[in-house]
């Protein structure tokens, strides 16, 4: 019984060195850079260097079990409410769970709403919105639904796509193209921000959980290769926040052309 408990440990401790070893090696890059900059650019000594080193473990050990929990959990469930709604035969569920899960993973993202706090401060300051804090808790606050509900619907145009089988490079191209034209006629003061929007909205929550999904239903339907048509949501996800922001400027300060 002992022997069998202390093999246990062993291995146990094995492969928590073998994913501490992992994360490490996927933040040397990193590591390297900042210390050569730091080193032989600036020259200057690390501040605080004891707090450094164990910021950068800390960083090393949450990298780790944040892999290892998209592994066991997210991953799997993911794929397996995929298959589950493929074979229950509701599209209506579907959408409404895809809608969800990409509004509701958003809406907290913590990204999203430090940028749009800032835009609210930055709006404030311009006098484009009322100085007061309900106008700039309101005008952050209208931003933030507005690319929750352009994530949701992103997952829901995803979701169709695995099932009809849609090329995605063709929405793709379309959607670029009417973020393009529209910047031509949205406010200037929007476009940047619908274009940041669009990179702060896939969160470490989103991603795997969506890309689980697409894999997890393009397995489950016949005809349908994973490799292909699994993918591609996230890229939606990406997309469709660029184009409601904007629309959101235009109701907010109206269309003026951009040359």
């Amino acid at each position: 019984m002992k022997t069998a408990i202390q093999y246990l440990i062993l291995t146990l401790l094995r492969r928590i060195f073998a994913k501490l070893k992992e994360a490490g090696r996927d933040l040397l890059p990193i590591i390297l850079v900042i210390t050569v900059f730091q080193l032989a650019v600036l020259r200057q000594p690390f501040p605080e260097l004891l707090e450094v080193l164990m910021g950068a473990a800390l960083v090393v050990i949450g990298l780790m079990l944040f892999v290892q929990g998209l592994e066991m959990g997210l991953f799997p469930i993911g794929e397996a409410l995929a298959v589950a709604f493929a074979r229950k035969g509701s599209l209506v569920w579907l959408l409404i769970f895809g809608f969800g899960l990409g509004f509701s993973t958003t809406v907290a993202e913590p990204a999203l709403i430090a940028i749009t706090q800032e835009a609210a401060k930055v709006a404030a300051q311009a006098d484009i919105i009322a100085p007061g804090e309900n106008a700039r808790a309101s005008y952050a606050l209208g931003l933030r639904l507005t690319v929750a509900v352009s994530v949701g619907l992103a997952i829901g145009i995803g979701i169709i796509r695995v099932l009809r089988g849609w090329p995605v490079h063709y929405l793709i191209i379309a959607g670029y193209m009417i973020v393009v034209l529209m910047s031509i006629i949205a406010p200037k003061e929007i476009v940047g921000i619908a274009y940041d929007s669009g990179g702060v909205t896939t969160s470490t929550v989103t991603v795997p959980l969506v890309t689980a999904l697409g894999v997890g239903l393009a397995s489950s339907i016949r005809g349908r290769n994973p490799m292909v048509d699994g993918f591609g949501m996230i890229a939606f996800a990406s997309l469709l926040p660029m184009i409601f922001v904007m629309g959101f400027g235009m109701i907010v300060f109206g269309v003026k052309i951009v040359w």
